[in-house]
C-alpha cells in the first residue's frame, strides 16, 4: 500500500491533515513560535520535535503551559524520512498513533518511514504545536535558578530560559562504530545503518552486517534478497515468538505481548522489568516482525561477533576472516548528550539519572524517548505517549508549586 492509499482510507475521516498542507501550515507558524525573540522565558522548553517531543507538547498544551518545541531539522518527521528506503515500522498502525490522533488507515498495516514522517508533521499541524524548526540546541545549563538553552537558528544565536526543560530525544543520537573500523581496507565500503538507504550503496562482493537487532536484520535480509552473499554478526536478540501479521496475533497475541507485557509488565515498577532492563538496554529489542527462518531462507549467514581486523579484513571471535566488499555497522548509538552542561546528570552507566523520566539530580529536568525510560514500550509510539503525559503532569504540578512558593514569598 502506498502513501496515497493509506491517506484515502476512510477509517477516521478528517483527522489527518494532508502532509503537504501540514508543512505549509507549520511554515506559516514558524514566526509565531519564535515571537518570544532570541531571549524569551517559558514554563517549559522541549528539545526535540520527534514523536517524543510532539506528544509531550500535546499534553503540555492541554494543561495550559507556555512552552516551545525546539528542533534543528528543516521539517517535522525528517529523521524518519531519512532512514533506509524500504523501512517500515516494526509494529502495526494500531500501535503507531500518538495521543489524540490515531494513525490513519488499517490497524494491521505496517506504515512506511515516509508515512510516519508525514503523520508526525500532520500531528504538529493538527494541534498547532509551537514547533521552532531550524533551532539547533548547543548547550543546556542553569543560571539563577532557571534552565538556559543556547543554540543557533536562522543564522542567529538564541538564548531561551525556562523553569523546566524536557529532553525529548531518543537514545539513538550519535553513531557508535568500533575504533578498529578505520583499519579496514580502503576499498571496503563502510556504512552505519543510519546512513544506509538501499542496496545500490553496497560495494562489490559480500556484505557483512554487524549487529543482529531489528535494523541489522532488516538490512541483512534486503542485501541477501538483492543477490549478495551476506553475513550477520552479533548476539542473538531473540524474537517475538509468533507471526505478528498472523491470525493469532490479530486476535490476541499482539495485544498480550505488545499491548500488555511490553507496556505494563516490563516496567521499572515490576521486579521482572527491573531485572531485565539492563539486558534489554545493552542487547536491544527482540526481532518483532522478522523471524530467523526468514533470514535463513534468504541465505543470511549468522556468524560470531566481529573481534577486530586482520590484514585489512574483519575477523570474528572464532578466528574466521571474512573477505567482504561492504560492512554495515548496525552497532547502535550513544545518547549524544554532550551539549548538556549540568553537573552529575549522568550516572556511572552513562545514562541520565532519572525515575521514569523525572530527573533525580536537577528538579525541573525531564526526559522522554529514552530506551526503557519507564517500560520496554518507552521507545515505541504507544509507550512514548504515556511517558509524555506523565512528564507533562509533573511539569504542570511543578509550575503550580513554584507559583505557590512565589505567592508565599510575596506575602
Amino acid at each position: 500500500m502506498d502513501n496515497q492509499n493509506i491517506r484515502q482510507t476512510p477509517v477516521r475521516p478528517n483527522e489527518l491533515v494532508e502532509p503537504g498542507e501540514a508543512f505549509t501550515q507549520l511554515e506559516k507558524r514558524r514566526t509565531t513560535a519564535t515571537t518570544g525573540g532570541a531571549s524569551a522565558h517559558y514554563d517549559v522548553i522541549v528539545i526535540g520535535a520527534g514523536q517524543a517531543g510532539l506528544v509531550t507538547g500535546y499534553h503540555l498544551q492541554r494543561r495550559g503551559l507556555r512552552f516551545v518545541i525546539l528542533d534543528g531539522g528543516a521539517r517535522v518527521g525528517d529523521p524518519w524520512r531519512q532512514r533506509w528506503d524500504s523501512l517500515r515500522l516494526f509494529t502495526p498502525a494500531r500501535y503507531d498513533g500518538l495521543s489524540g490522533m490515531p494513525f490513519p488507515g488499517p490497524e494491521w498495516y505496517f506504515p512506511t518511514k515516509d508515512e510516519m514522517g508525514d503523520y508526525l508533521e500532520s500531528y504538529a499541524a493538527k494541534f498547532s504545536l509551537p514547533v521552532r524548526l531550524g533551532a539547533r540546541v548547543e548547550r543546556l545549563t542553569q543560571r539563577d535558578g532557571a534552565f538556559v538553552v543556547e543554540g543557533q537558528g536562522g543564522g542567529k544565536r538564541f538564548e531561551l530560559s525556562a523553569a523546566q526543560v524536557v529532553v525529548a530525544m531518543s537514545s539513538y543520537q550519535r553513531k557508535r562504530i568500533p575504533a578498529f573500523a578505520k583499519e579496514l581496507r580502503p576499498g571496503i565500503v563502510q556504512l552505519h545503518s543510519l546512513d544506509y538507504r538501499n542496496p545500490a550503496q553496497l560495494g562489490a562482493g559480500g556484505v557483512l552486517v554487524v549487529g543482529a537487532g531489528n535494523s541489522g536484520a532488516e538490512i541483512a535480509l534486503e542485501a541477501a534478497r538483492n543477490g549478495r552473499e551476506t553475513w550477520m554478526a552479533g548476539r542473538d536478540v531473540g524474537n517475538v515468538p509468533f507471526e505478528i501479521e498472523g491470525t493469532a496475533s490479530r486476535l490476541i497475541l499482539s495485544k498480550l505481548v505488545i499491548g500488555f507485557v511490553f507496556h505494563h509488565v516490563l516496567t521499572v515498577k515490576t521486579p521482572m522489568g527491573r531485572k531485565l532492563r539492563p539486558t534489554i538496554i545493552s542487547r536491544g529489542a527482540p526481532l518483532i516482525r522478522l523471524k530467523p527462518k526468514q533470514l535463513d531462507a534468504a541465505g543470511v549467514k549468522r556468524v560470531a561477533r566481529v573481534a577486530g581486523v586482520r590484514d585489512g579484513l574483519p575477523v570474528l571471535d572464532d578466528g574466521t576472516v571474512l573477505d567482504v566488499g561492504t560492512v554495515v555497522w548496525s552497532t547502535g548509538f550513544d545518547h549524544g548528550l554532550q551539549w548538556v552542561d549540568l553537573p552529575g546528570f549522568l550516572g556511572d552507566d552513562h545514562e541520565p539519572r532519572h525515575a521514569s523520566g523525572i530527573s533525580t539530580t536537577h528538579p525541573g529536568l525531564y526526559y522522554v524517548g529514552q530506551h526503557f525510560l519507564h517500560s520496554f514500550s518507552s521507545t515505541m509510539i504507544r509507550g512514548v505517549s504515556r511517558d509524555g503525559a506523565r512528564i507533562a503532569k509533573a511539569a504542570a504540578e511543578r509550575v503550580a508549586e513554584l507559583g505557590e512558593t512565589q505567592r508565599m514569598i510575596a506575602a
